[in-house]
């Protein structure tokens, strides 16, 4: 069975670390969710509008791409749809959202999830 990995603040734009996610998690092998609200697909991937929208009951990864006030709108829902990991990237994490993620018992990383699956963001292609 395939790892499965959301990536939170997906986008279209490939300089963006939230572009640079969907690609690294699916060079890894990773079944790769990408989730926007307005976006359709992203590099071929259909996007969701939610964390709640995906189509997976318990994924491996949700990493997290939005800055910590939007991080702290969605984090319930994160929650509620489970993860093994929920990785807090690098300008996304703050401590309240941290506290509020352990508080809803989230096994909570705040790291660079693309450096966290053996790649660089800088080698992503």
């Amino acid at each position: 069975m395939k790892l499965t990995a959301a990536i939170i603040g997906a986008s279209a734009q490939r300089h963006k670390y939230g572009n640079m996610a969907v690609r690294a998690f699916a060079r890894q092998g990773y079944d790769v969710y990408p989730i926007h609200p307005r976006a359709d697909s992203i590099e071929g991937r259909r996007a969701y509008p939610s964390i709640l929208d995906v189509p997976v009951a318990n994924l491996d990864i949700i990493s997290i791409y939005l800055p910590p006030d939007l991080g702290l709108t969605i984090i319930d829902d994160v929650a509620k749809k489970g993860a093994r990991e929920v990785w807090l990237n690098p300008g996304a994490e703050s401590p309240e959202l941290v506290d509020r993620a352990r508080a809803l018992g989230l096994n909570v990383i705040v790291a660079c999830s693309i450096v966290g699956i053996g790649t660089s963001p800088y080698q992503v292609d």
